[in-house]
């Protein structure tokens, strides 16, 4: 049984970043699809190097989903945290693709 090619090589399916493309510079989400990609693949420190808040958002998402269905304590704390631990990584991140 093969796999589909989707899976097999994710970079043909994905969206090219208009800014890079125009610009010439890498936008605040340039690096998510290519990290959500290699999540799947299984390599998770390559997947930081390119995308580093890719491990806030995703319990971020987590954490918005749940509080959809089920209303707990401490929900907007925990969403506000995370929301705001990415907005910074991903400025960081950003500041650090322009200067290297």
């Amino acid at each position: 049984m093969t796999l589909p090619s989707i899976i097999t090589s994710p970079e043909e399916y994905m969206l090219p970043c208009l800014t890079k493309k125009y610009f010439g510079f890498d936008c605040f989400g340039c690096g998510l699809q290519r990290s959500v990609a290699l999540l799947f693949q299984g390599e998770f420190v390559a997947a930081f190097h390119m995308y580093p808040a890719i491990y806030t958002l995703i319990p971020l998402f987590i954490a918005y989903a749940i509080s959809l269905f089920y209303k707990y304590k401490h929900a907007i704390k925990i969403i506000s945290t995370l929301a705001i631990a990415s907005i910074v990584i991903i400025i960081i991140n950003f500041i650090f693709k322009l200067n290297y």
